[in-house]
């Protein structure tokens, strides 16, 4: 208390005013789980392995395919989403047109009406892209014929898949439209991309993502929400592919200049990386570390390896705090959404924002702030990922593998570099900046783990 450091002070003896609270905000059921699982020889083993795993997994991007022919469980009438599972009714309103946007796509609804109609009647599987091996940005809304790209964790066997970029602007899926030109560029993905970018990653025997995440970072990429270095590696990496091709040059010109004038095209490939490289080191028993953060506009849900694959801990979405474009303010915002926090989970994001003081001018704050986020970060995570690094704190892996004890011991809650979208569907984005999950989310996931000690 204040009244302790004015006391000495009055008797002319130095003293340090120290910010403290107990862990757990003093919970005595938080302070009791955090008690089992702390110097737990057992959670710290397996907080070891998820983090081998982690630096192990070899990420190789294998192809691009139709949601259907790839994505275990998709059907003909099932809509992905991001974040926790949420029905159509309590979506917000940019995944709602998302929605009808992927409805009239795929042939099932001739218009908005009738896609709302469709969506309701109980026809559609609603579900979330994690639950499938899937990660999508913003709304992440993904229907059987949309296109994503095929990343293959090649040290464990695994897949991560996650949609095309559609470009900057109002009017992308992703971000709820669903006109003309939206429909009629995902029918162009899926008629003559996919066949002419898989020709091309073919004939490369498979990109190491990896390999250009660690370059980019060096780059000024912190791989979320600037992702100009990747993009360009990427392109660099294909284009000799694509020219080598049999496809018609003006096919193969239409396919270049989509990616080239997208500086954002590589975060749907580190998402699907990231997401491959998170699934490996699921469902290790006692392991603390979390292998989603994820949120649909309404809620957002983390996933941590000892509860398994299919066990989701929500809280309530918050707004994001940021920049907005002129003319907007947090009054017209969506709540906190999008799968892309996958890039946090996996050390990159906001947890490698020292290496991108560029983005401060779109988020917000300063580069000092930006080292000052990555710091506080190392305090919540279990290690540092030796794979991507900081050249500005002398090369020190990014902090990675986010630890729920650390988090309820010290109430620092994992930061996400983020857009912000429109809360009605169909305005696209409005902003950038940095949120938080709520930390009734991991306050849930540490009580239940410690119920399995």
């Amino acid at each position: 208390m204040d009244l302790f450091k004015e006391d000495i002070s009055l008797q002319h003896t130095d003293a340090v005013q120290v910010k403290w609270n107990p862990p757990g905000g003093g919970d005595p059921k938080l302070i009791e789980a955090l008690g089992k699982l702390q110097d737990n020889e057992k959670v710290d083993q397996a907080n070891d392995q998820a983090l081998d795993i982690m630096m192990n997994s070899r990420l190789v991007l294998r192809g691009v395919a139709r949601a259907i022919d790839v994505v275990p469980g998709m059907t003909p009438k099932t809509i992905l989403h991001a974040g926790p599972p949420i029905k159509f009714e309590d979506m917000p309103g940019p995944m709602k047109g998302a929605v009808i946007g992927a409805l009239i796509f795929e042939g099932l609804a001739e218009d908005p009406d009738k896609a709302v109609e469709l969506a309701t009647s109980g026809e559609i599987i609603f579900d979330s892209c994690h639950d499938h091996q899937m990660v999508g940005a913003m709304t992440g809304v993904t229907s059987a014929n949309m296109i994503v790209h095929v990343v293959q964790n090649e040290t464990y066997g695994n897949f991560g898949y996650s949609t095309i970029h559609e470009g900057s602007g109002y009017t992308v899926q992703r971000y709820g439209s669903w006109d003309e030109g939206v429909i009629r560029r995902l029918k162009w993905l899926e008629s003559e991309f996919r066949p002419v970018l898989n020709d091309a990653i073919e004939r490369s025997g498979g990109i190491d993502v990896g390999a250009t995440i660690a370059q980019a970072l060096h780059m000024s990429d912190e791989c979320h929400n600037r992702n100009k270095a990747s993009s360009i590696l990427f392109y660099r990496q294909i284009l000799p592919f694509l020219l080598d091709t049999d496809y018609d040059k003006d096919v193969i010109k239409r396919v270049s200049e989509f990616i080239n004038s997208n500086e954002h095209y590589h975060l749907s490939i580190t998402m699907a990386a990231s997401k491959a490289q998170l699934d490996a080191a699921t469902g290790i028993e006692h392991c603390s570390i979390v292998t989603a953060l994820s949120r649909n506009g309404s809620e957002f849900g983390i996933k941590v390896s000892g509860l398994g694959k299919d066990t989701w801990l929500t809280g309530k979405a918050q707004l994001v705090d940021g920049l907005f474009f002129p003319g907007y303010s947090q009054a017209d915002s969506t709540p906190d959404m999008g799968d892309s926090s996958i890039a946090e989970t996996a050390g990159l994001g906001g947890f490698s924002l020292g290496n991108a003081p560029a983005i401060v001018q779109f988020v917000g704050g300063t580069v000092a702030d930006a080292l000052s986020y990555v710091k506080k970060m190392y305090e919540v995570t279990w290690s540092e990922n030796k794979n991507y690094t900081i050249p500005f704190l002398n090369f020190r892996g990014t902090p990675a593998g986010v630890d729920i004890r650390k988090v309820i011991e010290t109430g620092i809650l994992p930061i996400i570099t983020t857009g912000i979208a429109h809360k009605e569907r169909g305005k696209g984005q409005i902003g950038a900046g940095i949120a938080n999950p709520p930390m009734e989310c991991f306050e849930k996931a540490i009580v239940k783990l410690a119920e399995k000690e």
